[in-house]
């Protein structure tokens, strides 16, 4: 789905294959457009994210049971973010949510990337689902609808420290909270407090028809446009992961930061929360994300799902690289625990492959297990 905001001019669009491909890639200067993002405020169309609508009484209470995090109190006005896992607890899809009214409906909007496989739960066929599929074949006797409003819905992103001050320049009827993930409706588009990844962030939730007038109406408020490009250096810089792209068919939430923003470690009653309590409480996960910094002397650099490398040994994969405005070439990888911090690494093949070095303060600190640690108290 072609965004019409690439019919602007001096808009580039994403390379074709690309994961951003259908929006803006950037607008003729990215590392402007992601200074912009972090001093003024920014508009980024993400219009190629697939948004749908859970409606029905039962909507909380069977969101409860098919997602990773804990909804049951998740009132009107607030979100959250929520994982699908398979029986392993890996992660296949990642949701973002909004409780709402659409049209006077109480409405939990979904918005997530295109593409995600879901494991049937269903021994029947078995296989893998989409996830409207896969939604729709859990709803059982509940009173619950599930609806694809992505032709409906698109999303754009506001970013940088003066995004309020864009929304209070339009005079909307939107009476957004200042707490994370708030929510609010009015005007005929729904706001949400963005989770990241640079200050200030609002998710808006416009209706697809008239996406490029409220993309013209932001830029007249004071936003500079910016593209995929933009939000992604600033996503990797703060270790903000995205699903298809920095994690692969392996990975937990324990690896990647989903713990607690996204994956409830106190609540059972989901896929694969064996795996993320047990991992939580006694053990480790085998890999952890990290930042890396890439040797920017050359002009081609390792790409998504190249290996890294320490002494000719595979310890890694590739996630997203970008090119930052500060802090030149960097990428998230999946590495594993026991690779020094301070170890010598390359990444990517062939004429990709690029010395890098692991950003420290990426490293996670590890303390004692919470369930290790009653084991010992009691013991004691």
């Amino acid at each position: 789905m072609q965004s019409p905001v690439l019919g602007r001019r001096s808009a580039v669009a994403a390379p074709e294959g690309h994961p951003e491909h259908g929006v803006a890639w950037h607008f003729g200067d990215p590392f402007a457009e992601q200074r912009a993002a972090v001093r003024s405020a920014a508009i980024i169309d993400r219009s190629h994210r697939q948004v749908l609508a859970v409606t029905g009484s039962d909507r909380l209470s069977w969101l409860h049971l098919v997602i990773s995090q804990h909804v049951t109190e998740l009132h009107e006005g607030n979100g959250t973010e929520a994982l699908i896992l398979d029986s392993h607890g890996r992660v296949e899809s990642h949701l973002v949510l909004a409780h709402t009214k659409l049209g006077g409906e109480p409405t939990v909007l979904l918005d997530t990337d295109f593409g995600a496989e879901i494991t049937s739960a269903l021994p029947k066929g078995g296989g893998t689902q989409s996830l409207l599929e896969y939604l729709d074949a859990m709803r059982f006797w509940s009173d619950v609808a599930v609806a694809d409003v992505t032709e409906d819905w698109a999303l754009l992103t506001l970013l940088g420290p003066h995004a309020d001050a864009v929304i209070d320049e339009l005079d909307l009827d939107l009476d957004l909270d200042s707490e994370r993930y708030a929510v609010a409706s009015g005007s005929g588009i729904v706001a949400r407090r963005a989770p990241g990844p640079a200050p200030g962030g609002i998710d808006l939730f416009v209706p697809r028809a008239e996406l490029l007038s409220w993309w013209e109406r932001l830029v007249d408020a004071g936003a500079r446009e910016a593209g995929s490009w933009a939000f992604d250096a600033l996503r990797v810089e703060s270790m903000r992961p995205r699903r298809g792209v920095d994690t692969d068919e392996r990975t937990i939430p324990h690896e990647v930061g989903w713990i607690g923003s996204a994956a409830h470690v106190a609540k059972g009653c989901y896929r694969g929360q064996e795996t993320v309590s047990k991992v939580f409480n006694v053990g480790r996960p085998p890999r952890n994300m990290l930042l890396l910094h890439i040797d920017g002397s050359q002009e081609i650099y390792p790409e998504t799902g190249d290996p890294v490398l320490h002494k000719d040994r595979t310890v890694g994969r590739v996630g997203t690289v970008v090119q930052h405005y500060e802090l030149g070439p960097i990428a998230l990888a999946l590495i594993k625990r026991s690779v020094p911090a301070d170890a010598e690494l390359f990444a990517g093949q062939g004429d990709r492959m690029a010395q890098a070095a692991i950003d420290p303060d990426s490293v996670p600190e590890e303390g004692p297990a919470p369930g290790r640690t009653a084991v010992h108290r009691l013991r004691g």
